[in-house]
């Protein structure tokens, strides 16, 4: 019980604290603490730094060319080697079997899906930095792929006389299968190096940030869509159902819709034969997932079930007796390489950037999830990566001939089955509505966008749209009036808090937002709905009523005495006649001495002038949010403070971050007028500021004087001046003297 009570009483202490310090203003704050400006580094001194060498440093440079110097050396052979040789077999059979699939979404043969498989995995061997991916094709990269390979080479231009072919009798049209799969092939490779010299040029630019605007709702939308068009281009496919390549907008739906107007052509052995692969696949994965503390291996139930179909499509004959579609050749060994043809790349450009950014996006997403749950920064990898790419290399050299017979349908069915996965980031919708219904929207539209209009165009489109949402949502912000909590230094909304009471004859305004020409208007739309006017309209509304008083004055209709301002004896007050002049908000720009001298403007004046009444003397700015002003700002910022100045509203700023008053030094800011002893710490220190200057300062009536002055002066007042005369003080002195005495 003791040990308790001792436990509790450092929180009773905890539970409230005294701070005493002066009441800072930025200058102050400075001069007290000598402010030391920053000095950028020259560019000697940045020349000098990036341009030293020495031996650590070239080691560590050819360590981040080469992560396997980094790793290999601490590889821990008895701990990891067992487990790391089964998991790169498991992870090489499905490598072999996805490549094969995959080749599928490219429209190449499918033996050339076992390379896309064998070297990605060779190369992050000796390149790679996460322990836990295993590079190769991607269905959402795949398609991308295909999208290209499709729309450069389609069907119809290796279309060839059905009479001039061998062994066909009759006129019918034919497709010249082998040029067509030869240029697939050579556009696909020179589409992958295209991708590849961009990537090492990101890398070496250091743009990798561009990911960083493709946000996690954009991400999920774009690959469910992507989802979606692997799923269609697969099912024809397993249906065995013949149908263009379209390609482009709405080329989904085309396909869609060829599909199900053929599927009376539908071969029955390959449904099958897909419709079971799909259900044993998802049922054999959601084992392996609700078991994975218990079955210290998972299932590779792709593999068994292509060898299970393979054996049955070889024994039954299924392509001879069911016309089922089936893999046929496979080379064995690797085929000689060929030049990429670079006459290619200004027709792909476009797409080679959209599917380099996504494949980038795509593998540094998912090798920070294991580096996070793991523990590790993403910049050694294990040695299953050479035993996956092992697997692959003896699939290519002499197993790739015993994969022929296997049905396309089978293999399609295994991409559709690995779908689920991407098809259930839908659940997230209603999750991200709850949360952040703009992130809901960014899904929605980049998902729809992606099926209307193609994954490039789709990815582009929501790109722009979440672009979009950030632009809106930094042009109008939350703003709001701030208000005291009693008692303590914290200010809170007026409107969230009851508790919460604004500073007699103070408004606190916390915009939340950096401040930019889009969202300047806001500012000021913020400030008169905070303050409850519009200091331009009441400064217009002052001049107006002071030419009415000057004339009245003159014809002697009113007359200021002691006692106040009367009118003669049986004349009329013209004065109170109804106002029927247009209000007019924009500025006079006639800053005249008749604002400089403080009039009770709230008091009833001897004129009917509907002047709105300014409640308060002095007005805070909260730009604890404001991250950065750009010159149109800083213009308009100065200009509210002359706007307000000269109604006799003081402006103060407060809770401002260190880079905005450098900033405004920059930018000429502060003069004579604005100075740097308006910016406070904290808004409690300004309001401090302000209640200790309402304390001391002196009550005056000045209106009197005012009109004293227009009815002794024997020359009309000028409305032009910003500051008054010689001539003028004199009239003002004699006028002061006179009404002394």
């Amino acid at each position: 019980m003791a040990a308790g009570e001792r436990a509790e009483e450092p929180l009773a202490e905890l539970s409230h604290y005294v701070v005493a310090r002066p009441v800072y203003s930025e200058a102050g704050f400075q001069e007290e603490n000598e402010r030391r400006p920053p000095l950028p580094p020259t560019l000697r001194e940045r020349a000098r730094a990036a341009c030293r060498c020495s031996r650590k440093r070239a080691f560590q440079i050819t360590k981040t060319f080469l992560p396997i110097l980094e790793w290999l050396p601490n590889y821990r052979l008895k701990e990891w080697l067992v487990s790391d040789v089964i998991s790169g077999v498991s992870t090489g059979l499905v490598a072999t079997l996805q490549g094969l699939a995959y080749a599928l979404l490219v429209a190449v043969p499918v033996g050339y899906g076992l390379y896309s498989a064998f070297f990605p995995i060779l190369t992050y061997f000796f390149l790679g930095t996460s322990r836990h991916i295993s590079v190769g094709p991607f269905p959402v990269v795949s398609l991308m792929v295909g999208s290209v390979v499709l729309s450069m080479a389609p069907d119809d231009n290796f279309l060839i006389d059905g009479s001039n072919a061998t062994g066909i009798n009759g006129t019918e049209t034919l497709i010249d299968t082998e040029a067509r799969d030869a240029q697939r092939v050579l556009i696909a490779s020179t589409l992958t190096f295209l991708v590849g010299i961009l990537q090492v040029v990101f890398g070496v630019l250091q743009i990798g940030f561009i990911v960083r605007y493709l946000a996690d709702p954009l991400v999920g939308g774009f690959t469910t869509a992507a989802a979606f068009q692997v799923f269609v281009s697969q099912l024809k496919i397993v249906l065995n159902v013949s149908t263009k390549n379209y390609n482009g907008v709405l080329s989904i739906i085309y396909t869609l819709i060829e599909t199900f107007e053929n599927i009376g052509t539908t071969n029955i052995a390959d449904l099958i034969a897909g419709l079971l692969t799909i259900f044993v696949c998802m049922a054999v994965k959601e084992i392996n997932d609700r078991f994975k503390h218990k079955i210290p291996i998972p299932i590779p139930i792709e593999v068994i079930v292509t060898i299970v179909a393979t054996g049955i499509s070889y024994g039954a004959d299924l392509e001879k007796k069911y016309n089922a579609g089936i893999v046929k050749s496979i080379p064995r060994g690797f085929l000689p390489p060929e030049p990429p043809d670079v006459s290619l790349f200004s027709q792909m450009i476009a797409a080679s950037f959209s599917i380099a950014i996504v494949a980038y996006a795509i593998a540094v997403s998912v090798g920070k999830v294991y580096a996070t749950k793991y523990d590790y920064a993403i910049d050694g990898n294990q040695v299953a990566g050479i035993i996956s790419a092992g697997i692959v290399l003896i699939a290519i050299v002499a197993l790739g001939k015993l994969l022929e017979p296997l049905q396309k349908s089978v293999l399609a069915a295994v991409v559709i089955a690995n779908l689920k996965g991407m098809f259930m980031q839908v659940f997230d919708v209603p999750r991200l509505w709850r949360q952040n219904k703009v992130d809901a929207m960014i899904w929605v539209f980049t998902c729809v966008a992606s099926i209307i209009l193609g994954l490039d165009l789709g990815l582009l489109a929501g790109l722009l749209f979440g672009l979009l949402t950030v632009v809106l949502r930094v042009q109008f912000p939350s703003w709001g009036g701030f208000g005291n909590i009693p008692g303590t230094d914290i200010y809170k909304k007026v409107k969230d808090y009851k508790n919460a009471i604004e500073p007699e004859g103070v408004k606190i305004l916390k915009f939340s937002s950096p401040i930019f020409y889009a969202n300047i208007d806001g500012l000021k739309s913020s400030l008169k709905s905070t303050v409850g006017f519009d200091a331009v309209k009441v400064y217009n509304k002052r001049l107006k009523a002071l030419r009415k008083i000057q004339k009245l004055i003159k014809k002697g209709k009113l007359k200021a005495t002691k006692n106040g301002i009367i009118s003669e004896p049986g004349i009329t007050n013209e004065a109170f006649e109804i106002d029927e002049e247009p209000e007019d908000n924009e500025d006079l720009q006639v800053p005249t001495k008749e604002v400089e001298i403080q009039v009770d403007w709230n008091s009833e004046l001897p004129v009917k002038v509907n002047i709105p009444k300014v409640p308060i003397h002095s007005l805070i700015l909260d730009f604890g949010a404001v991250t950065f002003l750009d010159v149109v700002a800083v213009r308009s910022i100065k200009n509210i403070i002359r706007e307000f100045e000269r109604i006799d509203v003081r402006v103060y700023f407060a809770s401002y971050q260190d880079n905005l008053i450098s900033q405004l030094e920059r930018s000429a800011f502060f003069d004579d007028i604005v100075r740097k002893d308006i910016f406070f710490l904290t808004v409690h220190d300004a309001v401090l500021y302000i209640r200790n200057q309402m304390t001391h300062s002196d009550n005056q009536d000045p209106i009197f004087e005012k009109i004293s002055l227009m009815q002794e002066s024997k020359e009309p007042i000028e409305f032009t001046e910003p500051s008054p005369t010689d001539d003028e003080l004199d009239v003002q002195e004699e006028a002061m003297r006179r009404l002394a005495s």
